[in-house]
């Protein structure tokens, strides 16, 4: 279930994300307006920009998933110093990437295993707390706000671009 939840879904999300992108550069070229300016937009002035939304639910995917499988040290590393949609996009194909390389047998013991980080001052989760209260929130905070950050700023997308391909049946 655990990898239903996060290596699917993120993957999902992260698809949507990268065409939400591509829709926005488009918008951009179409509008003659520099790119730039809306990868440096944000919501609130203290928020962060688009740029730094994207970054952080790349983040979120990879490391919550590096680890609830005990892996966080191969976790792939980035700089955060994209400053274009196509050094975005590679960020985003290079995180596909690295959940496409996980079964859902690697998460044979996530529910259980031990999740710390240093800003929960010695306290922890175990991992199916972490997946449900803290992961899952997360991407879909910074995925949402990237998109609540380009619809404000007038590029057509809409909750069909942000929820991507369904699997409906007949």
């Amino acid at each position: 279930m655990l990898y239903d939840l996060t290596v699917v879904q993120f993957s999902k999300m992260l698809t949507n994300l990268s065409a939400i992108l591509d829709k926005a550069n488009g918008f951009a070229d179409g509008k003659k307006i520099d790119m730039a300016v809306l990868l440096n937009a944000r919501l609130a002035p203290d928020q962060f920009t688009l740029t730094r939304q994207v970054q952080i639910a790349c983040d979120t995917a990879k490391l919550a998933v590096a680890r609830l499988v005990d892996q966080a040290d191969a976790a792939p590393k980035h700089d955060d110093s994209e400053t274009t949609v196509a050094q975005l996009q590679e960020r985003i194909q290079s995180v596909l990437d690295y959940l496409a390389s996980f079964s859902e047998a690697d998460f044979a013991n996530a529910a259980t295993s031990t999740i710390t980080q240093p800003r929960w001052a010695g306290k922890h989760m175990v991992g199916e707390d972490f997946a449900i209260h803290h992961a899952i929130p997360n991407i879909y905070f910074h995925i949402t706000t990237a998109y609540a950050i380009l619809r404000h700023n007038g590029v057509e997308v809409g909750k069909k671009d942000y929820l991507g391909a369904m699997p409906l049946r007949d």
